[in-house]
């Protein structure tokens, strides 16, 4: 090899190195203002059990879920939610959960793109939380649901309202095309389907949606402050 292709090869390494730091503190950055926003979030959702909703104020449109897990979302996931963050919405109807998963997400009302950029959004036409009926409830399989893969029957799945906290057991899972609209559908007992797209890393839209469905087993009245002990708090831990 000729000195002039070594020193090729190590002005492409070098290249190659700095290129791949620079993607590493774009990154890390964007996860860092994106926990320290939900931490905010909290704060603003606990403050509301002394607070009536309408008087919540700009308060309310700060809630937020818990400290998001980002190891299995996709970076564009990522930098779309921490655009989202930057724009008020309504404030959240309720907060869901799902322990095995470590997941923590508000539901916003709706499913319009920036809604699903910051959390997860009640389908149109389906019953609200307390209603009877089914709760149609969709996010993105590169975000917030993306750990739906691993959901099996019989798992429980928590939906905190301002003032009650439903809990239900998942009893069906199904894989459906976009137009099958049938899995939201009253059922035969108050019910949560939750929907996302399908394959969970298909490149591009998805063909298909895959559906968690849960049946109401408890209900019980509840207070912001006694959620909030319930939601993991932040690494509180000091840095060097």
């Amino acid at each position: 090899m000729s000195r002039q292709d070594s020193k090729l090869d190590r002005w492409i390494e070098r290249t190659l190195l700095a290129t791949g730091l620079a993607l590493i503190l774009v990154y890390t950055s964007a996860r860092i203002h994106t926990v320290v926003m939900c931490h905010a979030g909290m704060r603003s959702f606990a403050a509301l059990s002394e607070t009536e909703p309408s008087a919540a104020g700009d308060d309310a449109e700060q809630r937020t879920a818990a400290p998001v897990d980002f190891r299995l979302w996709s970076s564009r996931r990522v930098r779309a939610y921490s655009d989202a963050l930057a724009v008020r919405l309504g404030a959240p109807l309720a907060v869901l959960s799902i322990s095995k998963l470590g997941l923590c997400v508000p539901v916003f009302n709706g499913t319009d793109a920036l809604t699903l950029n910051r959390g997860a959004g009640r389908i149109v036409e389906t019953a609200w939380p307390g209603e009877q009926g089914n709760i149609g409830i969709a996010a993105h399989r590169d975000g917030f649901f993306r750990g739906l893969k691993d959901v099996e029957v019989g798992d429980r799945i928590e939906l905190a309202a301002l003032h009650q906290k439903f809990v239900y057991t998942v009893d069906n899972i199904s894989i459906v095309t976009p137009s099958d609209l049938s899995v939201l559908r009253a059922r035969s007992r108050p019910s949560l389907t939750l929907v996302t797209c399908y394959p969970f890393y298909f490149v591009g839209d998805a063909p298909q949606r895959y559906v968690v469905q849960a049946s109401l087993v408890d209900s019980e009245q509840t207070t912001i402050s006694e959620l909030n002990q319930e939601i993991p708090k932040p690494n509180k831990e000091k840095t060097q």
